[in-house]
Formats: structure tokens, sequence, C-alpha cells
């Protein structure tokens, strides 16, 4: 189980957010995304957010397949899919990759998040995977209780929302669920 410490970080363009750091080992990871793809595939959005993108894709089915080749995970959703890599790829035969493309692959900093808004109670909650260079693979953005799955604004927040939240928090850092998540704010989102 991973220390369970926060840290809180204040980043232009991203605010105030609490960091919950988790391993980064391939089994773990494995583990990590599989729950979170076969259980609540249909809770989530995803893709990648950087300075100036962020791509919040819903899936539109449960995943047909989750395998792990070469170090690259493959989520496969049957019209579509996507690769990350959570381990070592060693590439092939005829075009092996070097040691160092590889560790800038492959994930190197995971985190559980909850974004703090000025008033310090959270907004929104994900998890981040960043490579080894420290690029942003991908985000998970988990259900929110200020919002409906499809994004619209809730008259009222429903904190059945962070069941998700609770569940990883549980499951990967071994902690009970924080009451600060069900303390609502006069600012909805954001």
């Amino acid at each position: 189980m991973p220390a369970t410490q926060s840290t809180i970080v204040t980043t232009e363009g991203e605010g105030t957010m609490e960091i919950f750091s988790l391993p980064s080992d391939t089994d773990f990871l494995l583990t990590l995304l599989t729950d979170i793809f076969e259980n609540y595939w249909d809770k989530i959005h995803f893709g990648p957010h950087v300075q100036g993108a962020v791509w919040e894709i819903r899936a539109p089915a449960k995943p047909e397949r989750i395998n792990l080749l070469d170090g690259y995970l493959t989520v496969d959703f049957g019209h579509w899919h996507f690769h990350l890599c959570i381990g070592f790829n060693k590439g092939t035969h005829r075009n092996p990759t070097s040691d160092t493309l590889a560790k800038h692959r492959c994930t190197a900093r995971v985190e559980l998040y909850r974004r703090l808004r000025d008033d310090g109670k959270p907004s929104s909650w994900g998890l981040r995977l960043f490579n080894g260079a420290d690029e942003q693979q991908m985000t998970v953005f988990l259900p929110n209780p200020y919002l409906t799955i499809e994004q619209k604004v809730l008259k009222e927040p429903n904190f059945d929302h962070l069941e998700m939240w609770d569940h990883l928090r549980s499951t990967y850092l071994g902690l009970a669920p924080d009451p600060l998540d069900r303390q609502p704010s006069k600012q909805l989102c954001g």
C-alpha cells in the first residue's frame, strides 16, 4: 500500500490540487486500470489533459479486451482502442527500443487528485499518469457530484457520484471516505 500522505500543489492553469501518489510499477497499473475500465467504464471520461487541450472521451461499452503486450496496455472497445505504455517496451528484434526511449515512454508517475476551490473544498476528482519525461499520458476524470455523466451541472450535488473515488482511495491508498469531499460549496465547478 503506498504512503497516504498527500501533497498540495498550485500551478498556473491547474489551480490548487491535492495529490495522492500511487505506485507506477506495471503490475499495480495493470490492476488499477483494469479495475477502472472493467468496472467503471460507464461512469468516467478519459483522455489527455494538457495545456491547450482536454479530451474527455466516454467509452461506448465495456471493453471487449484489456491486455498487456511489450509494456503496452491495450484497452479495446471494439470499434476503437487505445494503447498506454505502463511497462518496459523492448520493441521488436528488427526495431528494438533503446533503454532511453523505453524509460521515456513508460509510466513513471501516477496520482489520484482532487482539485480544490478557493474555499478549500474539492470540485473535481481524477487519476493522472505521466511518462518518464513527465509528460502527461492520460487523465481519468472521475464522476463528479456537481455534474451528470453527460457533464450537465446538477441543481444540487449528488454525493453518490463519489463512490468510485471512495473505492479507489480505499483500495489503492487504504483511506476511508473523507468528509471534506461531501462539503458542498456555493461554487459549483472549477
